[in-house]
């Protein structure tokens, strides 16, 4: 079962960072990244979701300030490199972008009792953003970047030609990071592509305890 981040793992780059005025009204906080600094993976999602407030303890990055605390989503994919064999020391988890972008709903006065949603972040809050992901990479020096998902993926590689299904479990390197980077399925939609993509779980699993073993070797 995954175990929830030290809170003074937080690795707060710029705090009260205002550089989307869009994110700062939206955001409840800024969802650092999170993990050891001598970590092997580095996690990159795309942005934290609006989350849970009223979760005991795993309300999502938009309320903790962590990235990947949420129910689903932060809970599934650090099981995931648990089980591909990773210790909790050995995994940064991030953002592409680290505060939560709404969805502007027009009229809505934020009154309205209805959770917010999430849309897809702009092009100018993920260029915003790119330096701290940047200064991340240069401070963990991982033995691979792991994107999940679409969205995340492109953050780092900008294209991907052959479309991003072919490019899972695919690890590509970043001239722009100087990383390797290695794009995984999103985890609200993993069980829905694994299948089709020809992998069970453990299959899956497997594949990105080798990937990571294998880059872990070159490195030295």
């Amino acid at each position: 079962m995954a175990e929830f981040p030290d809170p003074d793992s937080r690795n707060v780059l710029e705090p009260d960072c205002s550089r989307c005025p869009a994110l700062v009204e939206s955001r409840e906080s800024i969802a650092w990244g999170n993990g050891s600094l001598d970590a092997d993976v580095l996690v990159v999602g795309e942005a934290p979701a609006s989350g849970t407030p009223d979760a005991e303890r795993w309300r999502g990055g938009n309320w903790t300030g962590m990235a990947y605390t949420s129910r689903h989503s932060g809970r599934t994919v650090r099981d995931l490199f648990a089980d591909a064999g990773l210790a909790s020391e050995d995994c940064y988890f991030t953002n592409a972008v680290k505060c939560f972008p709404a969805e502007d709903h027009g009229g809505d006065d934020g009154e309205s009792d209805e959770i917010p949603t999430n849309r897809e972040p702009t092009a100018d809050e993920r260029a915003n953003c790119r330096d701290h992901l940047r200064t991340e990479i240069r401070q963990v020096e991982p033995a691979v970047v792991a994107t999940t998902g679409r969205h995340a993926t492109l953050s780092l590689l900008g294209d991907l030609p052959g479309g991003f299904l072919d490019s899972v479990l695919e690890p590509v390197e970043s001239e722009a990071f100087d990383a390797t980077v290695l794009p995984l399925l999103h985890p609200s939609y993993q069980n829905v592509w694994l299948p089709r993509l020809g992998y069970s779980r453990e299959e899956y699993v497997a594949e990105i305890g080798a990937v990571v073993g294998e880059r872990r070797e070159r490195d030295g």
